[in-house]
Order: C-alpha cells, then structure tokens, then sequence
C-alpha cells in the first residue's frame, strides 16, 4: 500500500516536473521571440532614409546666404573721363558709372584705356595696348601714374594727339579732391615728351583749352 502511494508521489512530481519544464522552455521560447522582433524592427529602422531639419527658409534666402557680403549690393560712383571729339581736336566730357572701390584713381584709369562706350562718337585718347602699371596719389596732392611702353611706341603722334592724351589722362585724375597735379611715367622712368612735342618730365596741372565748349559731361 504504501508501495503504491509512493510509486503515485513519484509520477506526480515526474509529471509536475516536465509541466514546470515545459513552461520554462516556453518562456524562453517568448522572451526569444521578442528579441528577435526587437532586431528586426531596429532593422527595419535602418533602412529608412534619415530626417534632415530644415530652418523654415525658402530656396532664394538660402542662397543669398552663399553670395558674399560685398556682392550682394554694390556701391557705385559716377566719374568723368575724358575723350577725344570726332574731329581730334578737342576733348570732351564723358561720365560713367563705375563700382565704388578703395583706390578709386586706379579704377577710373583703367576706364580711360577702356576707351568709350560702344554706342559713343568719341574717340580714344590713349594708345592701343597700353595699360596701367602702377598709381600712386601722395600725400601733397601729387599723383604718380604709371603705363606701359606702349604708351609711347603706340602713339600716333602729331603736337594735337599728344595733348589730348595727356592731358585726357591729367583731367581725368585732378577730378579728384586728393589730386591737382599729375606725373607721368613710363615703364617706371620719367621720359620727356610722349610724341615729341609736349613735355612730360614735370608734373602737370589739368588744363581747359582743350575742352569742347559748353554742355555738361556726355553719358
């Protein structure tokens, strides 16, 4: 009998066991389940394309941001140049716009060898191919200007041409309040005439005679 009870305690604990057993195995089985879906949902995250921010701006106002500073509004300064009338006997008044810069003498010679504009009836005065080496406005009021030989290999010549193109380039810079006389020099050497007729080793003052009668400065 008591044979029979103990045999009966013993199944039951074998049988409770393999209950308890199975349970765990469960567990783990569910505990694997939420691991592994887990890893799949971070996976999934993965391949999705990343959120980028935005600022609230619009496409122009990015891009006003890339332009400089200096670029985004520029000054401008109306300067008078000087030119030959059609008949080469005179110079006459021309006025342009030009950017607003530090060294503003340099910037207006450089539009002087420029020449007119394409629709003008002016004429050039300085050669073909000279270009401005060096400027220099002192403290005194002189202004040192600088060309390349051209200059003076390219020049025309005749005693008329030769004051116009002195005296286009010696007006042009006494415009300014820093400037009222003019030296001239070539290659960096002072020379004594450009065509042989006007003398150029001193420095010059602006003069009128060559000036075309009334009206103001030519657009």
């Amino acid at each position: 009998m008591r044979l029979k009870k103990f045999v009966i305690k013993k199944q039951f604990i074998l049988a409770f066991a393999v209950i308890l057993l199975l349970f765990l195995l469960s567990g783990c089985g569910g505990v694997k389940d939420t691991l592994s879906s887990i890893k799949e949902r971070f996976a999934g995250d993965s391949t999705q394309e990343p959120t980028i921010e935005t600022s609230g701006k619009t496409e122009s106002e990015s891009s006003l941001e890339n332009i400089p500073i200096d670029e985004r509004v520029q000054e401008t300064m109306d300067v008078v140049l000087y030119f030959s009338d059609l008949s080469g006997q005179n110079l006459v008044a021309s006025q342009r716009t030009i950017p607003k810069e530090t060294g503003i003498a340099r910037r207006t010679i450089q539009e002087l060898i420029k020449g007119p504009g394409p629709s003008s009836e002016l004429l050039p005065t300085i050669p073909q191919g000279t270009s401005l080496l060096d400027i220099n406005v002192r403290p005194d009021g002189l202004c040192i200007v600088d060309f390349s030989e051209e200059l003076v290999k390219n020049h025309r010549g005749g005693s008329t041409a030769e004051n116009l193109t002195v005296y286009s380039i010696v007006n042009t810079l006494t415009q300014f309040p820093t400037v009222d006389r003019v030296q001239l020099l070539v290659e960096g050497r002072y020379i004594d005439t450009i065509a042989g007729h006007l003398q150029v080793s001193e420095p010059l003052y602006p003069q009128q005679y060559l000036l075309l009668e009334g009206g103001n400065p030519s657009k």
